[in-house]
């Protein structure tokens, strides 16, 4: 990244991604490179093999360096997986300012009070992210610096992750000739591309079904309240497809995308595919419909369990804009419908949006985590590389202050 230019890394679990955009003076966000690349090394989200990230990685910059015609040096890279864990707490402290008069140094120690949380020793804080103020006994505020009182009070989301899955994940981007701005939960970076301020406003679930896990990010008064990861996704939906039709697991993901459907009602009983056959064997028509079966059991199971997590928080019953479903998952046939059968109310597919230059390009859900990290880089922007020296997560934790006043 170089002045005015921003690049968002999208390490998947089915693809890595790299997108480059530079920052108009309008603050208009063109998109001038996209590089894909299969992404071997991962499991779950997981780095499990960093040789073939590492390969994957260099394949999608080189390809996004050199459709945008630039140097690739540093990104905002993406961070997912099961082992993601998220809670909310709240923290007082006294006012400290003459005349009692609230400063950024008073937000920012209510903040760090906040973070003194029992975590265990494998884990640590990957974002701090605060969603409202109390003054003096006044709840809902989001800005309280110039406001006058004896007590401020915060309430925090605060996410952790396991040392070891981002410490991989950067050691592989650096070893692919590349430096890290910042980690950036990937939920989290799908929200700024696929949800507007005023579903944020009303409540609303963002569900990112990509290929290793479903990401939850759940939003009510304007501030984020509870992240989760289910670890299901598309390619458990293409296992399913393999074993159920008996066929190679490549031609199944290829079936899945071509012709998949996750609502069996929607495909016409007259309606067949052909699967190719195991080692040489002769290729087969079976029902659309036997495969949409198959399809729309596991992402049945998998947004019921993204429904639990949902009725397990304080926020269930508040999201009046229901729930945007985005990601590599979204894009089957029937998805939108079968997600409201189970959450029991609206559903929408999230594209990205708010970007020009080669738009058409990102336009897909299964861009959203990409194009999202870039917009999160342009809100972001004061923010310093990740230092290679020392602890990875000591170099997170000294920046925490400067995130704070940057969120509202």
């Amino acid at each position: 990244m170089a002045g005015d230019r921003i690049v968002g890394l999208d390490i998947g679990t089915t693809k890595i991604c790299a997108i480059v955009a530079e920052v108009e003076d309008s603050g208009q966000i063109k998109i001038t490179g996209v590089g894909n690349s299969p992404s071997d090394g991962l499991k779950r989200g997981v780095v499990v093999n960093v040789e073939k990230t590492v390969q994957s990685i260099r394949t999608a910059v080189e390809e996004a360096e050199q459709m945008s015609g630039t140097r690739i040096e540093a990104v905002y890279a993406g961070i997912a997986g099961d082992h993601i864990r998220s809670v909310n707490t709240r923290a007082v402290v006294a006012v400290s300012g003459p005349d009692n008069e609230i400063t950024t140094h008073d937000e920012e120690r209510v903040i760090e009070a906040a973070k003194a949380v029992s975590i265990p020793m494998d884990r640590e804080i990957v974002h701090v992210l605060p969603q409202s103020f109390v003054v003096d006994d006044q709840p809902g505020i989001k800005d309280p610096i110039g406001m006058s009182g004896v007590r401020l009070e915060a309430d925090v989301h605060i996410v952790t992750g396991a040392v070891t899955s981002a410490q991989n994940i950067c050691k592989s981007i650096r070893r692919a000739g590349v430096e890290v701005v910042d980690l950036v939960l990937e939920p989290i970076a799908s929200s700024y591309s696929v949800l507007t301020p005023d579903e944020e406003e009303m409540g609303v679930a963002l569900v990112d079904v990509g290929g290793g896990t479903s990401d939850l990010a759940m939003f009510y008064d304007g501030s984020i309240r509870h992240t989760a990861v289910v670890g299901l996704g598309g390619q458990n939906v293409t296992n399913d497809v393999a074993i159920g039709l008996r066929t190679p697991w490549k031609q199944a993901e290829v079936l899945k995308r071509e012709h998949g459907c996750a609502l069996r009602s929607l495909v016409e009983p007259s309606e067949t595919v052909e699967v190719a056959g195991v080692a040489g064997r002769p290729s087969f028509q079976v029902p659309r419909g036997e495969m949409a079966a198959i399809i729309e059991a596991r992402m049945e199971e998998i947004f019921t369990l993204v429904h639990r997590e949902i009725r397990r928080t304080d926020y269930a019953d508040l999201l009046a804009a229901g729930v945007v479903i985005t990601g590599g998952g979204s894009m089957l046939e029937g998805c939108a419908e079968l997600a409201e059968e189970v959450f029991g109310m609206p559903v929408t597919v999230g594209q990205p949006r708010g970007i020009t230059g080669l738009a058409d390009a990102v336009s897909q859900p299964l861009y959203a985590t990409g194009v999202g990290l870039i917009q999160f880089g342009v809100h972001h922007r004061h923010r310093r590389m990740i230092s290679e020296d020392g602890d990875f997560f000591e170099s997170i934790l000294s920046r925490m202050k400067r995130w704070v006043k940057n969120f509202f």
